[in-house]
């Protein structure tokens, strides 16, 4: 299965900002640890970062065609983003949310998504095995 999984503004300084509530890896490792889990080996991804609503949604028009499942963290972008969500629902690719803190537990702001409304699921509040549970729906959906 072709993966796109996607991460909005600024999970690029994972490993760095608020190690508390991000932990200590970085977005380079917990992406080779999830291109290299067993349950992701069989799959080929493409992974993309950007602080960039606009950059987000000309990735998702761009690998349109050869994706066959979305996993993305928008972070901020969640609570907002008409844009993506319209850009997801546009594309009809199956897509799940993500998110390495559980959203409903925090800030008010932060417990609602937009882009949920375009994904098929929406987990949070796993860490990095957020991702990996996106994989696994994702391939489930397949079947």
């Amino acid at each position: 299965m072709n993966i796109l999984v996607i991460n909005g503004p600024n999970l690029n300084l994972l490993g760095e900002r608020e190690r508390k509530i991000y932990g200590n890896e970085t977005l380079e490792e917990l992406m080779m640890w999830l291109e290299n889990s067993p349950e992701c080996v069989k799959h080929s991804f493409k992974f993309y970062q950007s602080n960039h609503e606009g950059d987000i949604i000309d990735f998702l028009h761009d690998e349109r065609h050869w994706a066959q499942g979305i996993t993305i963290n928008p972070g901020a972008l969640s609570h907002y983003s008409y844009a993506i969500m319209d850009a997801i629902k546009a594309i009809n690719i199956p897509t799940i949310e993500v998110h390495i803190t559980n959203i409903k537990k925090r800030e008010e702001f932060r417990k609602e998504s937009v882009i949920n409304q375009a994904c098929i699921k929406q987990i949070s509040g796993l860490g990095k095995y957020s991702y990996l549970e996106a994989i696994k729906t994702l391939t489930e959906q397949q079947l």
